[in-house]
């Protein structure tokens, strides 16, 4: 039987920036793994002064967005699902205590109500029928509205697909056996960096320490540690193919890999939603599925 792994993701290139290399490694291992684009991506900004289609970045943005998201699926060898709203943007103050200080567009994502923009997820999980789920916490990983959405969305849709008298028209239920939050950016991962860093008085020390003082004392919630030590040039690639939103040097998202391989060459996940037995930390999103009755799930 074929391992099933679905990760909701709010915009194209959150998929690269969290969890690419568990998404290739489980790929390559021969587990079905699909990624879902909540939205297009328009209102993304064009973060790399260097973007050579520049001209097709002022001109269609959504258009050059579906194009690095293909060039990214195709590295990762998963597959990939749009779920079809509109980018709503960053808003001013949105991040703060306060939250936006001004109206989020009408129609965009994180304004659609819930019992119809799950809809079409509710379809995606009882057609596929995954055993495991990943998307963002509460908060969205950043208080991003559509990052938040993400996360409600997800949520909504494991347990309405899961619920045959709700949405039947979408096909038969389906619960999925395991929910995991993406934990990746955490403090012992960057810690780890600056001690391995310092012992080698790594020229980028600076930076991770800036980093680590940015990060904080957030408290370690990752239960599941996937070893992705094999796939980090491939995280690396899939990211640089979103070219209009990560510069090809960018500190924060390419460390050096021979030092992450031997600080922590792992993504980090929380497991929190189980109906199956697994003695935790885990090193397998896929730890405790019975593979062979899956009816029992």
């Amino acid at each position: 039987m074929t391992r099933r792994l679905l990760a909701v993701h709010a915009h194209p290139d959150d998929e690269s920036s969290k969890g690419a290399a568990t998404y290739a490694s489980y790929a390559h291992h021969g587990a079905q793994v699909v990624i879902v684009s909540c939205t297009g991506g328009e209102q993304g900004d064009v973060l790399n002064p260097g973007l050579e289609p520049q001209a097709m970045a002022e001109r269609d943005i959504a258009g050059l967005r579906r194009i690095e998201m293909a060039q990214a699926q195709a590295v990762m060898s998963i597959e990939h699902r749009w779920l079809g709203y509109r980018d709503t943007g960053l808003p001013e103050g949105t991040g703060t205590d306060e939250g936006p200080t001004e109206p989020l567009p009408i129609n965009s994502f994180a304004t659609i109500p819930l019992d119809i923009s799950a809809e079409p997820l509710v379809r995606i999980i009882r057609q596929l029928r995954p055993h495991v789920l990943v998307t963002y916490d509460e908060n969205g990983g950043y208080p991003h509205p559509d990052h938040i959405r993400a996360h409600e969305i997800s949520m909504f849709a494991w347990e309405a697909a899961a619920d045959p008298a709700r949405y039947p028209e979408q096909g038969p239920a389906w619960r999925i056996p395991k929910v995991y939050y993406d934990r990746i950016f955490n403090s012992h991962r960057v810690s780890r960096m600056v001690e391995v860093m310092e012992a080698q008085s790594h020229p980028d020390l600076e930076s991770m320490r800036e980093m680590q003082g940015w990060m904080g004392d957030r408290p370690p919630k990752a239960t599941t540690h996937i070893p992705i030590g094999d796939f980090l040039e491939t995280r690396d690639a899939a990211l640089r193919s979103h070219a209009s939103q990560v510069s090809p040097d960018s500190a924060f998202f390419f460390w050096p890999n021979d030092l992450q391989r031997e600080a922590w060459p792992f993504e980090d996940f929380e497991l929190v939603q189980t109906s199956v037995q697994s003695p935790l930390p885990e090193d397998d999103l896929f730890a405790g599925i019975d593979l062979t009755n899956e009816a029992s799930a």
